[in-house]
């Protein structure tokens, strides 16, 4: 059959419009509230992140079973337009499945055969890219009676027609855009509101949640977690209660963190909004606020009003957070019996690597217990709350300490999820320690590209058997969680940290994909490896299972990214991946062959002479780790996800300080450096990516037989 030419409609690429078919519904994306409070009369859909507002990440589906699951082939997959991280949790609705890719952009498929609907591009501007932290990822979309709704990274919210992915309505949440605000949740909608935060506390920004509309995108309300100037400021319960707690005189002036990059519930019956609060900025505490206070609500579980952003109650996990310890990782709701009564709970295992049990009704705590190495804090307080911080191990301002769990956490942001029937909680725990210390006077780099912490954050060694070492103390595990009994019942081990998010069914399974290139299923009672299947790339996302006429589909968004690999290239290069972003999908008997992964190519351009002096190289290696080891890798060895700068060809050797410095490739996201960086050490990074061109040369050639 002679496929139909390509459509482009207000930026959307109209694809097959009549997919949709007969046995799909008259009304796309038709979904309420009463829907989605109501999906498990309807299992066959997964209608909001989380599936349901309480976000457990369970399905009621059990075609699939723990005795059948080894039958799973992949039934379709596809591929997306850009190989960066891809974190996005699908949202499967009547036969159409909408998700995303790098890039914000948005992807609808007829979830049946994987054939493209309908893509819709933001156009995110290629400077704008590198403005953010963590990689241009995007954790999905939400739908609303016809409507999906993303968020772009560049800060805008975006209305598309569920139908044929025309734009309907755009509107920009960022309030200062002087400051490097990003998105990269997923929104949520509840009562008529779309609800998103956003990211950049560590380039210093003021974090906040914003309703909007969902008709019209028109503000709603917007509540600040943290609080800016008072000669601004209105009278405000919440703020009244957070400034208390920040002291100096000019402490918002640095933004303060506190941003709301990721997690929310719902619960209808209190009709409570929870949402999770990131780090503090800086995280050095004495720079930010004197040294003192719980700086509210930073690294905080805050209840709010849905119709109007109205504060109800807060849990700060870790107060005067200064080990960038979020709060914004998976929430979820649940009914557990504590103490002989049943009490709705909230659950959370943030970054800090204690698992808390809170009354969602109060925010009271009802328990919290260690669910990851942790040396910063020996326990949490039940009577006060409050953790017990070990400063002799922790305070990194009296002195360089190794920090356990270090700051990219014991479980970061890839979603756990709960499974009622067996009660247990399924975490992507990982074993982190990394060392903080103080400068004496931070100073604040002003680029929109640069983070700023306000702590030392010491490089890793160039000695490769050492990077070994240190990589093989990040340990990734799959932990099955008691959350009554606050204990571990089993545990899964993986090569390295950053495995996906988990899904469990009540086909007593699990399902997560790997930071090593798998996608997983393991029985959800005894965590035994039930199916595993390679998947060419790492898998981060929170897998998803729908069912349509009558065929239960699993599927895994797959893609490498994000902070680990980007960041920590030399320790995620464990992983032995690269970046292929892709749609898995799978079901019982399917035949669907997956194409090998590509083959990059391993030679090393021959590299100009060094002429710096070793004081220069150690000032390049010092300079080159500050502005560009973030994204490229510190010691200039690439996670794989963006060039690895040893690579460099003669070409670009002859451009480097067009790109560096006056913008050559800012298109493509590397931004300019002029005026932050100064001609002449722009050479000195340039020297010091020669000379590690020559080490890599040297070790290939030690390696040949």
């Amino acid at each position: 059959m002679k496929l139909p030419s390509r459509l482009h409609l207000a930026g959307a690429c109209l694809i097959f419009p009549l997919a949709f078919g007969a046995s799909a519904a008259s009304a796309p994306a038709a979904v309420d509230a009463a829907r989605i409070i109501a999906a498990d009369r309807e299992p066959g859909n997964w209608m909001s992140h989380g599936r349901t507002y309480d976000e457990q990440r369970y399905s009621p589906l059990k075609r699939i079973t723990d005795r059948n699951v080894g039958e799973l082939g992949l039934a379709w997959t596809a591929r997306l337009d850009i190989d960066r991280g891809v974190e996005a949790t699908p949202i499967v609705v009547d036969g159409v499945m909408y998700t995303t890719g790098a890039k914000s952009i948005v992807y609808a498929f007829d979830a049946r055969s994987g054939t493209l609907l309908w893509k819709f591009d933001p156009d995110v501007p290629g400077i704008r890219m590198s403005e953010g932290c963590c990689d241009v990822v995007n954790r999905g979309v939400a739908v609303w009676q016809g409507k999906v709704y993303v968020g772009a990274y560049d800060g805008r919210l975006i209305a598309l027609d569920a139908r044929d992915g025309r734009k309907l309505w755009e509107t920009d949440t960022v309030v200062d855009h002087a400051r490097s605000y990003t998105i990269t949740g997923a929104p949520r909608v509840v009562k008529g509101k779309v609800l998103i935060g956003n990211g950049g506390a560590e380039y210093g920004v003021r974090g906040y949640v914003s309703a909007y509309d969902a008709d019209t995108g028109k503000l709603a309300w917007r509540f600040y977690t943290v609080p800016g100037d008072p000669a601004q400021e209105k009278d405000d319960r919440a703020m009244d209660i957070a400034r208390k707690t920040w002291h100096g005189t000019e402490y918002w002036k640095q933004g303060g963190g506190g941003t709301v990059w990721d997690s929310m519930a719902y619960d209808p019956e209190l009709d409570l909004l929870y949402i999770g609060t990131g780090n503090a900025s800086w995280w050095n505490r004495q720079a930010r606020s004197e040294g003192k206070g719980d700086n509210l609500f930073v690294s905080s579980i805050v209840a709010l009003r849905p119709d109007s952003g109205e504060y109800v109650w807060h849990y700060q996990t870790t107060p005067g957070d200064m080990w960038d310890y979020t709060a914004t990782q998976h929430i979820i709701l649940a009914e557990l019996p504590i103490d002989g009564k049943k009490r709705k709970v909230l659950m959370q295992a943030p970054k800090n690597g204690f698992f808390y049990v809170l009354d969602r009704t109060n925010g009271k705590l009802l328990s919290a217990e260690k669910f990851a190495p942790v040396n910063w804090a020996t326990h949490v307080d039940l009577a006060t709350g409050r953790p017990a911080v070990d400063e002799e191990a922790a305070n990194y301002l009296k002195g360089p300490k190794v920090i356990s769990p270090a700051f990219i956490g014991a479980h970061n942001w890839h979603p756990m999820s709960f499974n009622p029937a067996t009660g247990l909680v399924y975490i992507p725990m990982q074993e982190t320690a990394g060392m903080l210390s103080a400068p004496a006077n931070p100073e604040r780099v002003a680029h929109k590209s640069v983070v700023n912490l306000g702590v030392d954050v010491p490089d890793l060694p160039e000695d490769p058997e050492v990077v070994k070492q240190i990589a093989a103390s990040f340990k990734g595990k799959l932990l099955a969680w008691d959350p009554v009994q606050q204990q571990a019942v089993w545990t899964q081990d993986y090569r390295t940290i950053y495995n996906g998010g988990t899904l469990s069914t009540a086909g007593n399974l699990v399902f997560q994909g790997t930071a090593d290139g798998r996608v997983t299923a393991y029985a959800a009672d005894s965590g035994k490896l039930l199916w595993s299947s390679p998947a060419n790339t790492g898998v981060m996302a929170g897998p998803v299972t729908y069912e349509v006429d009558g065929e239960q589909y699993v599927t895994f968004m797959a893609g490498w990214g994000g902070i680990f690999p980007l960041i920590l290239g030399p320790l995620s290069r464990e992983a032995r991946v690269q970046p292929e972003a892709r749609v898995l999908t799978y079901k019982l008997g399917g035949k669907v062959v997956l194409p090998p992964p590509a083959q990059l190519p391993q030679a090393v351009p021959q590299p100009p002479a060094v002429t710096a002096s070793a004081e220069d190289l150690a000032a390049g290696r010092t300079l080159y780790n500050g502005f560009c080891g973030g994204c490229h890798g510190l010691n200039a060895i690439s996670g794989g996800v963006l060039p690895d700068l040893r690579y460099l060809d003669a070409r670009k050797h002859a451009q480097f300080k067009d790109i560096v410095l006056m913008g050559a490739r800012a298109a493509k996201g590397m931004p300019p450096f002029a005026g932050t960086v100064s001609e002449a050490d722009a050479e000195r990074i340039h020297q010091y990516l020669i000379k590690r061109a020559h080490d890599l040369r040297q070790e290939a050639a030690s390696a040949r037989p």
